[in-house]
């Protein structure tokens, strides 16, 4: 007589599914172990600094929400906040709308050499920031840069792009170049994946190209738009390196609280005031997750 087959145990408590869970965490673990040292840790200190103060008499001194209470009635801080914002509802619109312009007329297939021009527009974003903005910086100056060359060739007297008026539009044509190439590739990646019989079934039935891009391209790398729309504003509230640049180009335009990360960064390298810097830099940090969150949510809501 054949013994019946024996059964392995898969309960909760069972050893083989004990050996499961042990080898999931095996593979997990390593990266939540470098994801809780780089990104976790550094917001549970910045929150541990938050709430203290350092005196000159007294030390430092734990001072719960005061910092925070500071912040909200700052106006620097305010200011370099509403400037990001401004920037952001300006500039992140044209950038898209550029990048998904390029991604629609490679993906036509009746751009001559689409190849060249993918790699073209993309190219920039190669370009570390720092490299970018030093180059427009240069381009820029009105006294020993493009704008001064062609002011002298010329003898005409072109706008200086680092006034006051106008550095805000010259920080977005930088971030602007920088990035068009980036979200262009998020883009056209989309497009790739459409099926090819939506588009046949629209030319039966005698569907123009913006028809076809109303109805079938739009609606269908909605999901790439709503990312690349969430990647620029977090990227706009963390606006730095090209102000920061060009503050040496621009010293009397260009304040130390010109964006909440120079401010952020002014306080603690050059005021040593690192609580209150990281205060700020807690604040700045909820608001870009309140506006990137809200954006989502109205981007899914049209989804459904």
């Amino acid at each position: 007589m054949l013994a019946p087959p024996t059964i392995q145990r898969t309960g909760r408590g069972s050893p083989a599914r004990r050996r499961i869970a042990w080898t999931g965490w095996a593979f997990v673990g390593p990266f939540m172990a470098v994801f809780a040292f780089v990104f976790l840790a550094p917001i549970g200190y910045a929150i541990y600094l938050s709430l203290f103060r350092t005196r000159l008499i007294g030390g430092t001194s734990f001072v719960g929400p005061d910092n925070y209470q500071d912040a909200f009635t700052d106006p620097q801080f305010w200011s370099a906040a509403g400037r990001v914002a401004l920037f952001l509802l300006v500039q992140v619109p044209i950038m898209l709308f550029l990048a998904l312009l390029v991604a629609l007329a490679i993906d036509s297939g009746r751009l001559y050499g689409k190849a060249f021009f993918r790699v073209a527009v993309f190219m920039p974003y190669a370009v570390p920031a720092v490299v970018a903005t030093l180059m427009w910086g240069f381009m820029y100056g009105s006294r020993f840069g493009l704008v001064g060359n062609i002011n002298e060739a010329l003898g005409v007297s072109l706008p200086d792009p680092l006034s006051p008026d106008l550095i805000l539009a010259s920080i977005g044509n930088i971030v602007t170049w920088e990035f068009v190439g980036y979200n262009m590739l998020i883009f056209y990646s989309a497009l790739q994946v459409v099926p090819k019989s939506l588009y046949e079934a629209a030319e039966i039935d005698g569907a123009g190209q913006l028809q076809v891009i109303r109805s079938i391209k739009l609606p269908a790398i909605r999901g790439a738009l709503l990312i690349a729309t969430i990647f620029s504003i977090i990227g706009s509230f963390q606006l730095f390196n090209e102000p920061n640049i060009l503050q040496s180009l621009a010293p009397n335009v260009i304040t130390t609280y010109f964006t909440p990360n120079m401010y952020a960064y002014s306080l603690s390298f050059s005021g040593q005031q690192y609580n209150y810097s990281a205060t700020v830099a807690i604040v700045m940090g909820i608001l870009t997750v309140i506006v990137a969150y809200a954006v989502q949510l109205r981007g899914t809501r049209k989804e459904r």
